[in-house]
């Protein structure tokens, strides 16, 4: 908008000094003709700035809105300084660039499109003698140009836009791609610090608890020898172990995301592994027949892992899906190689879905949403992830399920000798 503006004023400037040198009458179509049209851009801006701020929710049908009306003064503006010789049809190009940074590479090739479809209606046209494009002396070339050129100049000018469209568009999916990676980055370095504070802190607690809590468990499984007569002794005798094995459970999985192990790492087949947790996983019972696993696996990609890490870390993602199911619902899991020589493992399902506040927090130990859950399952999954150089991406909105991305460093694969 702030250029646009600019350019209006650029246009007002450069009608005047033209007037002046030429001495025409201000009343001269030509000159009238670009007189109102800067003072129409200079309104237009000044409405656009005014409708941003409140329309908000709405900027898309904005932009869209700002991009046909600047083709159409551009399309005006080559009308009177001379139609086919007119030297302001690359202005076409600088609309289509402008839009690639709002509607991207599609959008952009839509208005690549309507710029070459204005332009060349516009010649033709003044080819057919609808009317006289004005020149900078207020002459008509109308009569001057043939089929041949405005065919040439037409299929030059749909050239250059699509091109223009193309590589400008381009450009901006790049560069969309990598601000989103970037976020993803920096959301991701942000969690390792935190958990990785936490995690310090955790150890020694964790080890300061487990120690009197085995020498509580112990003594009261001798005083449990000693009370099998007293049955109201007993019952309570039997509350306390079972808190006691609870409370045990808990600092066992609280010093395993405070110091995860490495554990035994091996060249593991992903697909095939992956492929083998699900078929579990289909038939555990808290999962039933209500859940639908899709699978879409690749079977050449190899990584560097504990195996039984592996499958504790797919297992609580799959289970973490189909908790958030309420009824019958799917999970699609899919394994593929990028570009970037990563190997990206993604779990997405069709739940409940999360809000912002929730994705932020859900990696906090003991942060849960669940009525039973301790809170550690996917901060012990982030731990295990992290110790093999690999980040997991979350995108989840309410109702419309969460999708879970582990990026995985690929490994060549290990020949076994025959």
């Amino acid at each position: 908008m702030s250029i646009r503006f600019l350019f209006a004023l650029l246009l007002l400037g450069s009608t005047i000094a033209y007037q002046i040198a030429n001495r025409f009458d201000s009343q001269e179509t030509p000159v009238g003709f670009l007189y109102g049209l800067s003072g129409l851009i200079i309104v237009l801006s000044a409405v656009y700035g005014i409708l941003l701020p409140i329309l908000k929710r709405s900027q898309f049908l904005i932009i869209y809105g700002q991009i046909i009306i600047d083709t159409l003064c551009i399309t005006l503006i080559i009308f009177v300084t001379g139609g086919y010789s007119s030297v302001f049809s690359f202005l076409y190009l600088v609309v289509v660039i402008y839009s690639s940074v709002f509607v991207f590479k599609r959008g952009s090739l839509l208005v690549a499109l309507f710029c070459s479809f204005q332009f060349a209606v516009l010649l033709i046209m003044e080819l057919n003698g609808y009317f006289d494009s004005f020149g900078y002396s207020g002459g008509s070339f109308g009569s001057t140009i043939t089929a041949i050129q405005v065919f040439q100049k037409c299929v030059i000018m749909t050239a250059a836009c699509f091109s223009v469209a193309f590589l400008s568009g381009y450009l901006s999916d790049q560069e969309r791609k990598s601000k989103a990676e970037l976020v993803a980055m920096e959301a991701h370095l942000g969690r390792v610090q935190n958990l990785a504070q936490i995690g310090e802190m955790a150890a020694g607690l964790a080890h300061e608890i487990k120690n009197p809590l085995a020498s509580l468990s112990g003594a009261i499984q001798i005083l449990k020898g000693e009370m099998e007569n007293n049955k109201d002794n007993m019952r309570l005798v039997h509350i306390v172990l079972r808190e006691t094995d609870r409370l045990s459970s808990l600092v066992n999985n609280f010093l395993t995301f405070a110091r995860p192990s490495a554990g035994q790492t091996e060249c593991v087949n992903l697909g095939e592994a992956v492929a083998e947790i699900v078929t579990l996983f289909e038939k555990d019972s808290s999962v039933g027949q209500r859940i639908k696993v899709d699978l879409k696996i690749i079977s050449d990609a190899y990584i560097e892992i504990d195996p039984l890490q592996l499958r504790q870390v797919v297992w609580n993602l799959l289970l973490n899906g189909a908790e958030s199911i309420d009824n019958g619902g799917k999970i699609k899991i899919s394994v593929q190689k990028l570009k970037n020589e990563r190997v990206m493992v993604e779990v997405a399902d069709n739940g409940c879905g999360m809000d912002e506040q929730t994705v932020k927090s859900m990696f906090n130990p003991f942060f849960t949403t669940k009525p039973n859950g301790t809170g550690l399952g996917l901060s012990i999954v982030y731990r295990i992830l992290e110790t093999y150089d690999c980040r997991m991406d979350v995108q989840s909105k309410p109702g419309k399920g969460s999708i879970f991305t582990m990026y995985f460093k690929p490994v060549e694969p290990i020949l076994k000798p025959q």
